[in-house]
């Protein structure tokens, strides 16, 4: 066995207090509720009308602002409420068309610009996108994800957290991820740093069109290679490793790792690449722009109930309907993402760490001291390992380097995490090129 040198005494702390955790005030009733009422504005086409109170995307989306203004009331004020939008046209949308999303920011406490975002796309399409007079309910896509979105924000709305949790419903998906871009530009121009995105799209059922049915699973889509790499980071990965360890990859592997915390919860099926073959999902624009996303999303789709007209078929029944959805599920998917929001939200930032072990007999890990961290934790897996190992190679260091003596680097991928004083832990991030958590552009001189 190696001899590990780390350049820091250990710290030790004390257990965190026990707490409940706010995923038990998830209410499978309210999900059901709220996707009703999404349902009942008949369409919500991005397209379709915008100042009918009760039918199309204007009504939906001021009902969403008004679900979020009432969780903002229950904490006393703890949600800003904020409407982003922009005039877009474009390949689906053929005449200029306002655009807005609906976003509560709900401020921490210690670290107010750096962010976890949980978002869903409340526009719904039928078969032709282009179609936004037809009814076109929704349901599982994506009033589902809306709906998982408006109860995270009235489950944690009633905590404080040092850093901040943006809760966001995103119009325009099905024409480009219109909405997904004005969200990522947004947080742009905030000036975030953006520890995490979770997109959830398609998250309220559990059998397809084919009778296959899983109600254990739910996947978690994640890039490889990052989106904003430069063709000199490229070229260095390629050289030194880290075409599995973007910022994306570590958050699935970190939500793998949550969800087996949880035996009466869902086990996450890690699908690494961006999003499903041929499709796509809001969370790419924030990958483009740099900023660390995934997908989450049913373990199984439906494609009879999605993006169908509503109609009989040979005596097959289609269309995105409510009684095609599983709310035990959805509650479900539900809870694992207020476990989620509720652990990033309490955890420093991931660091941005670097390994040298060229023609030496050990390796020396670096990376900057994190904002709120009293501590960090290294970890290692062979190159070829999928996983970081379960026992970390060194826990609780409270300088920002270590030396690994009788580790030869080229056989490993190293990690760091942060932990915060009450023991939340970070993802992981990895030290390989362009492992941080930071858009390259933020890291480049």
């Amino acid at each position: 066995m190696h001899k590990i040198l780390p350049l820091a005494a250990f710290l030790v702390t004390a257990p965190a207090a026990a707490q409940g955790n706010p995923a038990d005030n998830v209410s499978q009733e309210r999900l059901r509720s709220d996707v009703e009422r999404l349902v009942g504005f008949g369409t919500r086409h991005t397209l379709s009308e915008q100042d009918s109170d009760a039918r199309g995307i204007g009504a939906a989306r001021r009902w969403g602002e008004a679900q979020f203004r009432a969780a903002s009331e229950a904490c006393g004020g703890c949600l800003e409420i904020a409407l982003p939008e922009r005039v877009i046209q474009g390949n689906r949308v053929p005449e200029p068309t306002r655009l807005v999303n609906v976003v509560a920011i709900q401020r921490g406490s210690e670290r107010p610009d750096e962010v976890v975002i949980v978002q869903g796309h409340i526009d719904s399409r039928v078969s032709d996108v282009a179609d936004f007079t037809s009814d076109a309910p929704g349901a599982n896509d994506n009033a589902s994800g809306t709906a998982l979105v408006l109860e995270a924000a009235r489950v944690l709305s009633q905590n404080e957290y040092p850093t901040t949790i943006v809760y966001a419903l995103l119009s325009g998906e099905e024409q480009g991820l219109y909405g997904g871009q004005l969200l990522a530009d947004y947080a742009e121009e905030q000036g975030w740093t953006v520890k995490a995105v979770l997109n959830n799209d398609i998250v309220g059922g559990s059998c397809g069109s084919d009778g296959y049915c899983d109600d254990a699973h739910v996947r978690v889509f994640s890039e490889g290679p990052r989106a904003d790499l430069t063709d000199a980071i490229r070229a260095a990965q390629r050289r030194n490793g880290g075409e599995n360890d973007s910022p994306g990859r570590n958050i699935s592997r970190w939500l793998d790792q949550l969800a087996e915390a949880d035996p009466a919860g869902l086990d996450v099926r890690q699908i690494w690449r961006t999003d499903r073959m041929g499709r796509g999902g809001d969370q790419i624009p924030f990958l483009e722009k740099g900023y660390p996303a995934v997908r989450i999303s049913v373990a199984v789709e439906d494609y009879d109930h999605q993006h169908q007209d509503l109609r009989v078929e040979d005596g097959v029944t289609y269309g995105d309907t409510i009684d095609e959805m599983d709310f035990a599920y959805l509650a479900k998917v539900t809870r694992f993402n207020v476990r989620a929001l509720d652990a990033l939200a309490q955890a420093p930032m991931p660091p941005a760490p670097t390994a040298e072990a060229a023609v030496q007999t050990f390796t020396e890990i670096t990376w900057d001291e994190v904002p709120g961290a009293a501590g960090y934790t290294i970890w290692q897996r062979r190159t070829d390992e999928p996983y970081w190992r379960e026992k970390p190679v060194i826990e609780n260091v409270v300088a920002t380097s270590a030396k690994l003596e009788g580790v030869r680097g080229d056989d490993w991928i190293f990690g760091v995490s942060a932990r915060a004083a009450d023991g939340t832990q970070s993802p992981i991030a990895s030290a390989v090129p362009a492992g941080g958590f930071a858009p390259v552009a933020e890291t480049q001189p």
